[in-house]
């Protein structure tokens, strides 16, 4: 029977995953701490500690650094941790070009990773397989069984609605528009999938297990073949109404600029994203140079190249500067494969971000680059599993733990 969303049964299972998204983030806790983290009652916090050591989920563990008894000659605290044996979760990326799985465990661990090329935007039931034939070639090579998996978290280059799965727009990502990808990739795994927007999941897995761990309010910029970013409002993934919040790469910042593949001219991503980078240099040798090789350029110190990306990161900067003025985060982080060339990028970013806003005093915006790396999408994807599965609520999307319910 499904559980009634005002009903107390939801209400614990939303507790519960506060309780788990604390533990997550700090790695080990007291009781003590999960109340002040978590906000919820020390009554409720007991509960579901004991539930979760019924379960296997949690373990207790001696406080490494007070070990020996107290100066009042009671017991040193008990420590509580997840237990990383109790499950494992599976995270898909399907990027433009790769389909990229990771298996990790309760503790977020990664435990195995593979990646395959492959153009996902026009073969979505390919992409499906591929990413179907990975996930159970890992979890053979690993030993796990499939019953050990308790959620797969599944990422995709387009707006959607985590709540519904269902695309924002029929013109980007075309050949899934119309397809459910929880049910389609459920059912070829038989195991539960959540899905999400890619730079929405990256912005969670930075806030999970990156540079914007214990960060309240921040935006992730993805900068890759596409250009998304990702919102973290008051600790909680913000995905607008339609699921097109954070939609960066379609906002306008040259009118007169090249036609972009939603329709509209001169989108962000056609002055910043990858494959407009390289083909800008395209007329250097009349070939169309790698991702890789016009990095290694910019790093030689090549001119050209490093005024190319200089230009792409005043164009993100000027984006963002709008989104800083109306949101005011605590911190901006740069990811995805453009994020390697950092100095000259992040340094055109922050230019453009402090040229347009008008900051509080004494709080400049502060740009830094994701530690996450490529992996952010496909850990962003694990992180959504974990939470949503702890929660029992597909529409729940949080990082650090603050969740919009009351204590019970």
């Amino acid at each position: 029977m499904a559980v009634a969303p005002g009903s107390l049964e939801s209400l614990r299972r939303v507790n519960r995953a506060r309780v788990l998204a604390v533990l997550q983030r700090r790695g080990r806790a007291s009781r003590a701490d999960i109340v002040r983290a978590s906000g919820l009652s020390r009554t409720t916090v007991s509960s579901l500690v004991a539930d979760l050591l019924e379960e296997g989920v949690v373990v207790e563990r001696p406080d490494p650094v007070l070990q020996a008894p107290t100066s009042s000659g009671g017991r040193p605290p008990i420590l509580l941790a997840l237990d990383p044996a109790s499950g494992t979760f599976v995270g898909i990326d399907f990027g433009h070009d790769s389909v990229n799985v990771a298996l990790a465990d309760r503790s977020g661990d990664l435990l195995a990773n593979a990646r395959e090329e492959l153009d996902v935007d026009y073969q979505a039931d390919l992409a499906l397989a591929t990413a179907t034939r990975i996930v159970r070639g890992l979890l053979d090579n690993a030993g796990i069984s499939p019953k050990r998996v308790l959620g797969v978290g599944a990422a995709v280059s387009a707006p959607l609605r985590s709540r519904d799965h269902a695309f924002a727009s029929q013109r980007i990502f075309p050949g899934w528009a119309a397809l459910d990808v929880s049910r389609a990739l459920g059912s070829r795994l038989g195991l539960p999938v959540y899905v999400g927007n890619d730079a929405n999941l990256g912005a969670l897995a930075e806030a999970t297990f990156g540079a914007g761990r214990d960060v309240q309010n921040l935006i992730y910029v993805m900068l890759s073949s596409g250009v998304g970013a990702g919102i973290i409002l008051d600790g909680a993934l913000y995905e607008g109404d339609t699921g097109t919040a954070g939609e960066l790469g379609h906002v306008v910042v040259d009118p007169s600029g090249p036609i972009c593949r939603c329709g509209n001219r001169g989108c962000l991503e056609t002055l910043a994203g990858v494959s407009a980078l390289t083909r800008a240099l395209q007329h250097r040798d009349e070939t169309t140079p790698t991702l890789a090789g016009l990095l290694a350029l910019c790093e030689a110190g090549d001119p050209g190249v490093r005024r190319l990306i200089a230009d792409a990161g005043r164009a993100v900067g000027q984006a963002l500067a709008a989104m800083c003025s109306v949101l005011d985060p605590a911190l901006v982080i740069v990811g995805g494969e453009l994020a390697t060339a950092d100095g000259v990028l992040l340094d055109a970013i922050r230019e453009m971000i402090d040229q347009r806003t008008a900051p509080a005093p004494g709080h400049p915006y502060k740009v830094v680059r994701g530690a996450l790396a490529d992996k952010a999408e496909v850990l962003g994807a694990v992180a959504l599993a974990m939470i949503t599965a702890a929660s029992g609520q597909p529409d729940v999307a949080t990082a650090g733990g603050q969740l919009d319910a009351t204590t019970a």
